[in-house]
């Protein structure tokens, strides 16, 4: 009998705590005990996104509100700029395309960030209603420098939209400080919920150019929505049960604090970095996100067989490479309900799993580099 394990970059686990939240019996949601909740949620997102602005909630998987953000704040033919480097990033674009939005790409080299002169020098063209990036491209495990790039749009009418769906909660994102206009993010990734929400806020400039939008909308109505929640309520139907299990993360994140939790996820992201080095592996991102480590697969070892003998042997789930990236890496994440003997946990199962691949290395090394941080 072997214990199931889930380090994939979503979903991830689910703490005890929150699935005894959940477990409670069915409210209704135009009550006053739902209402009471959901503005006990309020305060709980603002304080997570760091801003002063409403938190939209969506009964959807984070893609809803990527979609949301693009046909509350844009017209048809209207011109954006989107860094396309990886899985995520590709989104953005595609979801451009089917509402006629036209959309200027900048390739960025899976595992790199982009650069924000490349990104610079497209705005000084002009025309650009807004910039679309992901903080985290879970894809390929890369970090894009989110400041400077909201530091190129906060005093002009081009909107930074930041897809942070494996971010948020993860590593810190000020919102407002920053300058970001549209924030995103899921409850699979560093909330530690099941699938089924989206969250997202918008500055006051996005709001603006939500009055201009004329593409079609109806569950996605960010002003219906906006309306709704200011009186603890929600437009349609909500995902109840997700609400209680979010408002009891939400009380564990605050009680831990914002640089406490942005603490613990570095320090998990950099103990599995050094055990992969110590391991004679390369990680994949040049820019790595604390959301969760790419590491490229050794030669002479089939990088899909990894995922597939974790899965068999151990009952781990880890993610593999997609696309461009299929069979080249592996992906391990650290973001929401793990602790430091979890990391310890995925790194002995790796090295186990390598070892039996053909790998050659020497067995524990990569344990050991992982303690080293976690001791200090």
């Amino acid at each position: 009998m072997k214990k199931y394990r889930l380090f994939a970059p979503g979903p991830t686990p689910v703490a005890e705590d929150t699935s005894l939240a959940m477990a409670q019996p069915m409210i209704h949601h135009r009550t006053k005990a739902f209402e009471k909740i959901l503005e006990e949620v309020r305060g709980g997102l603002k304080w997570l996104f760091q801003t002063k602005n409403e938190v939209l909630i969506l009964a959807a998987s984070g893609t809803g509100a990527m979609e949301g953000a693009v046909v509350n704040t844009l017209s048809k033919g209207d011109k954006v700029l989107v860094v396309d480097g990886g899985k995520f990033g590709e989104r953005w674009w595609k979801i451009c395309k089917a509402y006629g939005v036209e959309a200027d790409i900048i390739k960025v080299v899976w595992g790199e960030a982009v650069s924000v002169s490349e990104i610079e020098s497209h705005l000084k063209k002009g025309g650009y209603k807004a910039v679309f990036v992901q903080a985290s491209e879970s894809s390929t495990g890369v970090y894009h420098p989110i400041e400077p790039i909201a530091a190129l749009t906060k005093n002009t009418e081009t909107l930074c939209v930041v897809d942070a769906i494996s971010a948020l909660g993860a590593v810190d994102l000020p919102m407002d400080k920053w300058g970001m206009d549209i924030l995103i993010t899921g409850s699979q990734k560093a909330l530690a919920l099941p699938p089924g929400l989206a969250m997202v806020a918008l500055s006051d400039k996005a709001w603006a150019m939500t009055e201009k939008s004329s593409l079609p909308k109806f569950y996605f109505d960010f002003k219906r929505e906006k309306k709704n929640i200011e009186t603890n309520q929600t437009a349609f139907t909500p995902a109840i049960t997700l609400i209680l299990g979010l408002a009891q993360t939400l009380q564990k994140l605050r009680e831990e604090g914002l640089e406490n939790v942005f603490a613990r996820h570095a320090r998990l992201a950099e103990a599995t970095r050094q055990a992969m080095k110590a391991l004679g592996l390369k990680l994949y991102a040049k820019s790595p996100v604390n959301s969760l480590t790419a590491v490229c697969v050794p030669e002479g070892v089939d990088g899909q067989k990894i995922t597939k003998l974790l899965e068999q042997k151990h009952k781990m789930t880890i993610a593999g490479g997609q696309d461009a990236a299929k069979g080249k890496i592996f992906r391990i994440a650290h973001l929401g309900y793990f602790d430091d003997l979890d990391m310890v946990t995925v790194i002995a199962a790796v090295e186990l799993t390598l070892a039996e691949l053909g790998y050659s290395f020497p067995l524990g090394s990569g344990v050991g580099a992982a303690l080293k941080v976690l001791q200090s």
